[in-house]
């Protein structure tokens, strides 16, 4: 049997601004260098990446911001694919009718063409995060006819794209795995707010960290997680705004860190995945062949009564 060849993947982390003009140059910068310089296959940017983090606050006004998937936001990174010839997994802030917005993550193939979209299914609420009040959940539906948690095909693999709150959800990883996922993908958005101790501050990031090398070890499968940089203001001025704390990393199929970013700079890092791996170690650790499938009922309930 024929061994799949191993993949460059790179995860970008980024400042960004209300200007999409600005926020996309600098995507469009950042590419380039994982692409040119990293010698990349794959590029995952970060949640939102096309303007500043608009969520911190309840504002109509926002939704002028929104875009069709082939709106303008869209062709510009396809054709940053076509350009670098790699496969590119891209957000938007997408307009699919009027009154139905979602947080979309978009893939690119090397030629520019369309892969298909993964439509956020966790939608937070939460102090500084209020996305509820944008983003209607996925229903399933996505444009290359999958439904449910499904990988999207590529020239490199399938992958597993999933965005930010749904990295903590063991269910949406598994779901993908079971798919037929070759990766775990996770475009982010998650900051610190600013009046958290230092103490509190190295939990959260800890926690958030561990949880998505948890998916890597239970399904074997490498992760990639590109999270934003930079302090943006709250809007409002109700709040001290959030610091986005970058350390956007690759794990390997074991949950190993391959790379990883400071909580600062904008960049890019790179590692090479082998994706045979994922094979070598099912057989070593079968996960999926010991799961109890006939004892899982409960998984479908919001919670069991003791």
């Amino acid at each position: 049997m024929t061994q799949p060849q191993p993949l460059r993947a790179a995860v970008i982390q980024q400042a960004a601004w209300s200007d999409k003009e600005r926020s996309l140059a600098e995507s469009e910068r950042l590419v380039a260098a994982a692409a040119s310089e990293g010698k990349a296959d794959l590029v995952l940017l970060q949640e939102l990446h096309c303007t500043h983090y608009f969520c911190q606050t309840e504002d109509t006004a926002v939704f002028d911001l929104a875009e069709p998937l082939d709106g303008p936001s869209g062709r510009r990174l396809s054709e940053l694919a076509a350009r670098h010839r790699i496969v590119l997994v891209g957000s938007l802030f997408e307009k699919r009718a009027p009154g139905v917005f979602h947080n979309t993550a978009v893939v690119y193939d090397r030629d520019g063409s369309f892969c298909g979209s993964y439509r956020k299914m966790h939608i937070p609420d939460d102090p500084g995060f209020y996305e509820k009040f944008y983003f209607t959940p996925g229903d399933g539906e996505t444009l290359n006819g999958a439904s449910g948690f499904s990988p999207i095909a590529t020239s490199v693999g399938r992958l597993g794209v999933l965005v930010c709150w749904d990295q903590w959800y063991p269910e949406a990883a598994r779901l993908m795995a079971m798919a037929g996922a070759d990766v775990l993908l996770y475009p982010t958005a998650i900051g610190w707010d600013p009046q958290d101790s230092a103490a509190e501050q190295r939990r959260q990031l800890d926690a958030w960290q561990l949880i998505q090398r948890s998916h890597a070890v239970a399904n074997h499968l490498p992760v990639l997680v590109a999270n934003r940089v930079g302090h943006e203001a709250d809007p409002s001025g109700a709040s001290g705004g959030i610091q986005f704390w970058g350390n956007s990393f690759i794990a390997g199929p074991q949950g190993e860190l391959l790379t990883q970013g400071d909580a600062e700079a904008s960049g890019y890092r790179v590692a090479e995945l082998e994706p045979a791996r994922t094979e070598y170690l099912r057989r070593l650790w079968p996960y999926f062949r010991d799961r109890r499938v006939d004892a899982y009922q409960g998984l479908t309930r919001r919670f069991l009564t003791p």
